[in-house]
C-alpha cells in the first residue's frame, strides 16, 4: 500500500515512521551511489545550478536549499543556489526560459504545461515525484468560520499569481459550489455564495488574516509550514476540511489530489484535519545533459536524509519507487535510466 493509499483509508497517523523508514531505504543505497557521486570531476559537470523555490517561510523554499546544497556538497555542480519565486507556475516559467536549472511545482500545475497529451510542454521533464503538499485553509479561531460553506459573503487570500496555490485554490473554491469575484470588483448581477478572493502570498496573507483584512488564507504547502506555525503562536488559527471536494476536484481536473491528513500537533493546539494534497514534482528542462540528471536521481535516492527539513511531519516520497510515480508526467530518458538501474 502507498503512503497516499494509507492515507486515504485512515492508516496515515505515522508520517514520521514514513519518512524514517524512507531515509532508512535511502542511507542502505548511499554506500552504493557515493562512489558515483564523488566520482563527477570539474570537467564533466556545470559550474553553477539553481533551483527555483518558493516564498520564505514556505516548503518549496526549504526544500529548493538543501537541494542546493547537497547537489554543492556532493560536487554535482561547483556552485548550486536556491531562487526565492512565487511558486509553481513562476518556477515552470522561469525554467522554460532558462533561468533556472530544476524548479519545484505542484503536479497539477506541472500538468497545465504538459497539457491533457502529457507532452504539449515540449523542453520541461521530472526528474522525479518528491514530497506530499497539503492545501491549508487557515482562518483564524474566533472567526467562526467552520467550513467552506460559510466563506460565502468573505474575502479569501488565494496565493500570489504564479504560485500553484493561486492554480489550485479556485478549483476548490468552484467544486465547493461558491462563485468568485477579484477584490475591488464586482460582478454584474446579483450572485449567491459569492466569495471575493485577493491574491497574497503566504506571509502576506498571514498578515492580512490576523489584521482581519481577510477572512481565510489558502495555501499549499509542506507540514507544518513555518510561516503558519509561527502566525499561529501570536493569534489561534484553526484548519478546514477540504477533503468532502475530492470527488469533484478529481472529475473535473484529473488525478492529481488525494485526501491526506494533516496529523493533530503539527500545528499547536490544531487538531488532526483532513484535506487534499498535491504532489510536488521536480522538474528540468530535457536538454539537461545526462550526467547531470543521472548524478541529481542517485543524490535524491542516496542521500534523501539530506533533503528533508528536520520540522517536516509530511509525506515525503524519496525512494526510487516512489519517485518515479510522476502522474503520467513524462521523466527525463536519463532520470528513467537511473531509476530502472536502481530499482529495477
Amino acid at each position: 500500500m502507498t503512503d497516499l493509499a494509507n492515507a486515504a483509508s485512515g492508516h496515515s497517523g505515522l508520517p514520521r515512521r514514513r519518512a524514517a523508514l524512507k531515509a532508512g531505504l535511502a542511507a542502505g543505497l548511499a554506500g552504493l551511489l557515493g562512489p558515483a557521486l564523488s566520482g563527477c570531476t570539474r570537467q564533466d559537470r556545470p559550474g553553477s545550478v539553481t533551483v527555483a523555490g518558493g516564498e520564505p517561510g514556505g516548503f518549496y523554499l526549504e526544500f529548493a536549499t538543501l537541494l542546493a546544497a547537497s547537489l554543492q556538497q556532493h560536487g554535482v555542480a561547483d556552485t548550486a543556489s536556491a531562487l526565492i519565486t512565487g511558486g509553481s507556475l513562476d518556477n515552470l516559467g522561469k525554467l522554460l526560459a532558462g533561468q533556472a536549472t530544476f524548479a519545484i511545482a505542484l503536479a497539477d500545475a506541472a500538468a497545465e504545461q504538459f497539457g491533457a497529451d502529457g507532452k504539449s510542454a515540449a523542453g520541461i521533464r521530472a526528474l522525479g515525484r518528491v514530497y506530499e503538499n497539503y492545501v491549508h485553509c487557515v482562518v483564524r479561531k474566533d472567526s467562526g468560520i467552520h467550513d467552506l460553506a460559510a466563506l460565502a459573503g468573505r474575502t479569501v487570500a488565494v496565493g500570489e499569481p504564479g504560485s500553484g496555490t493561486s492554480l489550485t485554490t479556485p478549483r476548490l473554491i468552484e467544486a465547493a459550489g461558491l462563485a468568485t469575484a477579484t477584490v475591488g470588483t464586482a460582478p454584474t448581477s446579483a450572485v449567491e455564495n459569492l466569495v471575493t478572493v485577493q491574491n497574497l502570498g503566504l506571509n502576506d496573507g498571514l498578515a492580512a488574516l490576523q489584521a482581519g483584512a481577510v477572512d481565510a488564507l489558502f495555501w499549499s504547502g509542506g507540514v507544518p509550514t513555518a510561516a503558519i506555525a509561527g502566525s499561529n503562536r501570536d493569534a489561534a488559527l484553526e484548519l478546514l476540511d477540504l477533503s468532502s471536494l475530492l470527488p469533484s476536484i478529481r472529475t473535473r481536473y484529473g488525478p492529481y489530489y488525494d485526501r491526506v491528513l494533516i496529523p493533530g500537533g503539527s500545528y499547536d493546539g490544531i487538531p488532526a484535519v483532513w484535506t487534499i494534497g498535491v504532489a510536488n514534482l521536480l522538474l528540468c528542462r530535457n536538454d539537461l545533459d545526462d550526467r547531470t540528471v543521472r548524478r541529481t536521481v542517485e543524490l535524491l535516492v542516496g542521500n534523501a536524509e539530506e533533503l528533508i527539513p528536520r520540522s517536516s511531519l509530511g509525506v515525503q516520497f524519496l525512494s526510487p519507487e516512489s519517485l518515479i510515480n510522476t502522474a503520467g508526467l513524462p521523466l527525463h530518458p536519463a532520470a528513467a535510466d537511473a531509476y530502472r538501474e536502481l530499482h529495477g
